[in-house]
């Protein structure tokens, strides 16, 4: 195996190929790969096979699906399809929440419950939020709150003690030492942590997002359950900071403070104005730098000169922010293109360009902000 430029992509690639076939593989295990695969002989089969499994490979049944998929990747060996592995706990525990909730004239039917109830999750996570009846909205609250666990995140200045550190701690090594005789045989490390990443979410609240209002602000309030660093701003004719809000537990709870603290709620849009205000009120305050942007609209402007106000308010953005991210609900439908005036002049100045009208848009929201590396590069 010959040490080329390409290895990167063909350990990425190899990567997707498991996460595909169940494994959980994230940027950090694929680092931790490369990581390793610098430090063996690339011409080295064992070598190559043995670093990838001990980073990619954490429970006993992963074992046969990592062979086979080592060997047809990086051999070109041929072998049968992967057979789909078994629901996880937590797939099947929604499945028999959405079984439950189904009346009971689908019980009649020659299809086994497990199936059904997958069909009827399929259903909902392709289904627009738009057209969900209330009780349908109910079952995908929880579904919206699990995918938003997770935020970008960010390699700290702070030092941590870690075994695969590589700068040493004396303070610990030397303290581990008194017990041998100050000899330091056990040497003790530390590495740079991981944190999350400043997130700020500016909400569009108007008419035109009516339906799509709710799931995004029930995403949002689940970010904000992650720790520090989440801001959150509505806007329609105005900015309204949505923050506090957002800080109780109970998302009812918090949909109702945010709907009575926003006067403008379902009215006009005045996009380029309220970046404006965002702008020079907290931009100034260096809450934007190296945050990850998310604006959440769908780009209708209601002022004729609202788009080149918007124009420069999103490059003045751009130059501030970690990455800019883009939902637009309107984005989900097939004939959608992005002809509105305040959409065109917002887009060259966005990293990612994304839907957001139902379950499965925001599963890739998610997706997309835990893999943002570099600046710009979502």
């Amino acid at each position: 195996m010959p040490r080329v430029s390409g290895v990167v992509g063909h350990v990425v690639t190899f990567g997707r190929v498991l996460r595909q076939a169940g494994l959980e593989i994230g940027p950090n295990r694929i680092a931790d790969g490369l990581s390793g695969l610098d430090q063996v002989d690339l011409t080295r089969q064992d070598d190559v096979y043995w670093t990838l499994r001990a980073n990619f490979v954490t429970r006993r049944e992963e074992l046969e699906i990592f062979d086979r998929a080592f060997q047809a990747w990086f051999l070109r060996t041929p072998v049968s399809p992967f057979e789909l592995s078994p629901p996880t706990p937590q797939s099947a525990v929604l499945r028999r929440i959405h079984a439950a909730g189904r009346p009971d004239s689908a019980a009649g039917t020659d299809e086994s419950p497990a199936a059904r109830g997958w069909s009827y999750e399929e259903i909902l996570r392709t289904k627009d939020f738009g057209a969900m009846t209330s009780d349908e909205f109910d079952r995908v609250r929880a579904l919206i709150a699990d995918i938003a666990a997770e935020r970008p995140r960010r390699r700290s200045r702070r030092l941590r003690r870690h075994h695969r550190g590589r700068e040493l701690d004396l303070r610990r090594t030397i303290r581990e030492s008194l017990g041998a005789g100050g000899d330091p045989v056990h040497r003790q490390y530390r590495l740079r942590a991981r944190v999350p990443r400043k997130l700020v979410v500016l909400c569009d609240v108007s008419g035109s997002m009516e339906a799509y209002v709710r799931p995004l602000l029930l995403f949002v309030h689940a970010v904000r359950g992650s720790g520090k660093g989440v801001e959150a701003f509505a806007f329609g004719t105005r900015l309204t900071r949505l923050t506090r809000a957002l800080e109780t537990s109970d998302p009812d709870r918090a949909l109702q403070d945010a709907a009575r603290s926003v006067a403008d709620w379902c009215g006009g849009t005045r996009i380029g104005a309220s970046l404006k205000t965002y702008n020079d009120d907290w931009g100034r305050r260096a809450l934007t730098r190296g945050a990850v942007v998310v604006i959440a609209s769908d780009g209708w402007e209601r002022e004729e000169s609202g788009a080149r106000l918007l124009e420069d308010q999103m490059a003045r953005l751009a130059r501030q922010a970690y990455t800019v991210v883009w939902v637009n609900p309107l984005k989900g439908h097939p004939a959608y293109e992005p002809l509105a005036a305040g959409m065109r002049a917002a887009l060259p100045h966005v990293d990612r360009f994304l839907p957001g009208h139902n379950l499965a848009s925001l599963e890739r929201l998610g997706e997309v902000l835990m893999g943002i590396e570099r600046r710009h590069a979502a």
